[in-house]
């Protein structure tokens, strides 16, 4: 591993750490002194990406997070967010259990994360992604995306719901027993 600071490739570990995202190992340079910390990642193979085109390539986690900065430039999100939506995506393909994926199922399973986040990032990443030829193509997204949403199918009055509803009695609050009421004491007319 080599020091970002002087370029040296003489380090040592100070501290490893197991977590979800991967080992988080703690360095020191053995020239400059300085101490830095590296992420590694474990890699259970190698996941091929089929391209428009009929390319494939080899899963880039840097390129989708290249493609994320871009989509949320600007935009107020909390940190962490898009190494979230990364980590997720990942984890998304890696359970598909397939050694090949088409870059339509990435394109989407972000679109579906960004929409729920950020409609501007949404919108910024569908454009690039989905190649909007015109202005009305990407006019009817944009409608799509303010559009109402739907509301739950209502169930009909002659039609007995699936799961009986707990009936709720609400009873009146109880007096307290042994205590009269206070009432004002009465003024001499």
């Amino acid at each position: 591993m080599s020091c970002p600071y002087c370029g040296n490739n003489d380090t040592k570990v100070i501290d490893s750490r197991e977590s979800r995202e991967g080992i988080r190992r703690r360095r020191e340079c053995l020239r400059c002194g300085l101490r830095f910390t590296t992420m590694e990642l474990v890699q259970a193979r190698a996941l091929l990406v089929v391209k428009r085109d009929g390319r494939r390539e080899e899963f880039n986690r840097d390129k989708l997070w290249a493609s994320l900065t871009k989509a949320c430039a600007k935009r107020p999100l909390p940190v962490g967010t898009l190494e979230k939506i990364v980590s997720e995506v990942e984890a998304g393909l890696a359970e598909t259990g397939k050694a090949e994926v088409p870059a339509k199922l990435i394109g989407q399973l972000v679109m579906d994360r960004l929409k729920e986040l950020d409609r501007v990032a949404y919108i910024r990443f569908a454009s690039v992604y989905r190649d909007f030829r015109d202005i009305e193509t990407f006019k009817e997204e944009i409608d799509a995306l303010l559009a109402p949403k739907p509301a739950a199918p209502a169930v009909p009055s002659n039609q007995l719901p699936l799961i009986a509803e707990e009936e709720t009695v609400v009873s009146p609050p109880r007096r307290r027993r042994g205590r009269k009421p206070l009432t004002p004491p009465s003024r001499p007319a």
